[in-house]
């Protein structure tokens, strides 16, 4: 959610339980626009939260001109004062994937993971325990990396592409209409697209380049990770994602509000196939 409309946007996504306390909204209001200003970002959106066991990581990014360029990913404990994270890494991902469990609130803190190698001795081949130690800073990289992969969202025509490959938010998007707002299809992922490119030309040939450049959601896997719900009257447009619980995206149909915001564990439903 951008920063900018933060208490509008956070009123709209409170449906799923989802809120913040006044000081945290007060200190968020003033931080991030701290943030914008120091960064030299062109836009910073709120991106969520994650519970920890001791404190909860807020988590903020910062984009520049080309909304789909690598986004640069804050996080703070108090809401005030915020860091840098490193980006995201292939090698993150891969280390981090053997680390179960809720988050500690501890950036420092170091988790143990007993890996077995195998170790020729002559003839002999046996295994030896080696302890591998990750820090919480790394896991929480790639958990936030992977959220953004899987379901960042954002609705069809709020952002276009210009004919010299930058994307730029699309100041004439009014909102999608309450027809187009109920349709898995009107949203697509927040990133750079990767089943798109494997679509025939066929498929292709009824797509608008300037609009259609990203994944759409209804092409994910398993069918039915996602829930769309109206709220609010049929006023409001609530997409949850089942695969990632807490993840909550929302937008008024006709208005240029939409958003997300995720606020769990960072714990990944890795049994809904079996759920569906």
């Amino acid at each position: 959610m951008d920063a900018e409309s933060l208490l509008l946007s956070l009123e709209l996504a409170s449906g799923s339980g989802q809120g913040l306390s006044p000081d945290r909204r007060a200190s968020l209001l003033t931080s991030l626009l701290l943030v914008k200003r120091d960064y030299r970002y062109s836009r910073v959106l709120f991106w969520g939260r994650i519970l920890g066991l001791v404190t909860d990581y807020y988590i903020a990014q910062g984009l520049i001109e080309d909304q789909l360029a690598p986004r640069k990913t804050l996080y703070s404990l108090n809401c005030m004062e915020w860091s840098l994270l490193p980006p995201a890494t292939e090698e993150m991902v891969e280390q981090t994937s053997v680390v179960k469990g809720r988050f500690m609130g501890d950036p420092s803190h170091e988790y143990e993971h007993v890996d077995l190698q195998k170790v020729n001795d002559g003839d002999k081949v046996f295994e030896e325990e080696i302890v591998v130690r990750i820090k919480e800073e790394t896991r929480l990289v790639s958990i936030i990396d992977q959220i953004d992969k899987a379901v960042a969202v954002i609705p069809r025509g709020a952002l276009f592409k210009t004919p010299f490959g930058p994307v730029h938010v699309n100041r004439t998007f009014e909102g999608l209409s309450m027809s187009e707002a109920k349709k898995l299809s009107s949203y697509f992922h927040f990133r750079e697209p990767v089943e798109l490119k494997n679509k025939t030309l066929l498929e292709k040939a009824d797509l608008d380049p300037s609009l259609d450049f990203m994944d759409s959601l209804e092409n994910d896997i398993p069918k039915g990770s996602w829930s769309i719900q109206m709220e609010r009257g049929n006023a409001l447009v609530v997409l949850r994602s089942l695969l990632w619980p807490g993840l909550t995206f929302y937008h008024t149909p006709g208005t240029k509000n939409c958003g997300y915001i995720y606020v769990g564990t960072g714990e990944k439903n890795i049994d809904l196939p079996f759920m569906l």
